[in-house]
């Protein structure tokens, strides 16, 4: 199982305070912190899309591991089922902070967040699908748009539990891995470098059209009734 829900009073990723240590934190550099660059791209047409997240850096001190933090609105979801799925068959570890309803539309949603685990050495990468969901009619319709916020970036050494304040980067709390086993203190990236900015657009339907989709919907529905009674009572099959 590679995802798990974590209670919302948790994870609110509180920033609290440690003890400085010569702004080095388990061998991290305000100056290799400055390096890391951030990158997202959506691919995918319609509904059905992959957000795609790549992290860089230079040469990293040490082993990291690294915590995507995707706030995600009620316009969109992620299906926990297929997140489990990718996760046996390509290793992608995604904790979700809440159950997500995969059928109820975007006014009956809540926003929710995704965090997903990477981890030093191998190729910092990540492909999540999202879907969007859908929305109330418009007078007209059309399209509505929904934006992707920058997700936050947390690291730790893969040795470190603790983590130490590197001005003006800070220290929050959040699930160690995605099994969901205890906290650890993680370094959130300030200011972070983020190339790309992503968003939906999903079509909505046309409130006016209302009446004459419902009245082919009867049509269609008793043609359709009828043609099944009269094969049932001519073949005398019940």
């Amino acid at each position: 199982m590679i995802f798990l829900y974590f209670p919302l009073t948790v994870l609110c990723i509180i920033p609290h305070a440690a003890s400085q240590n010569g702004g080095v934190s388990c061998a991290l550099t305000s100056t290799w912190l400055d390096s890391v660059v951030l990158s997202i791209n959506i691919e995918k047409e319609g509904f059905h899309r992959e957000l795609v997240y790549e992290v860089r850096h230079d040469p990293a001190p040490c082993h990291v591991k690294y915590l995507l933090v995707q706030s995600l609105s009620s316009g969109v979801y992620t299906d926990q089922y297929q997140l489990a799925s990718l996760g046996e068959h390509t290793g992608l570890q995604v904790l979700l902070d809440l159950p997500v309803g995969l059928e109820d539309p975007a006014y009956a949603s809540n926003e929710f967040s995704a965090m997903v685990y990477l981890s030093s050495p191998g190729p910092l990468q990540a492909v999540v699908p999202v879907h969007g969901r859908y929305h109330r009619p418009s007078t007209s319709g059309g399209w509505v748009q929904v934006p992707i916020d920058t997700p936050r970036l947390l690291l730790r050494p893969e040795h470190c539990k603790t983590a130490t304040p590197i001005p003006p980067h800070k220290v929050a709390d959040a699930p160690c891995s995605v099994h969901n086993e205890s906290l650890c203190s993680w370094l959130e990236i300030e200011g972070l470098q983020v190339l790309g900015s992503v968003s939906l657009e999903i079509p909505v339907g046309d409130f006016s059209l209302t009446a004459p989709v419902c009245a082919v919907t009867v049509l269609v529905t008793m043609l359709c009734c009828t043609v099944l009674f009269r094969t049932i009572w001519k073949h005398g099959t019940f």
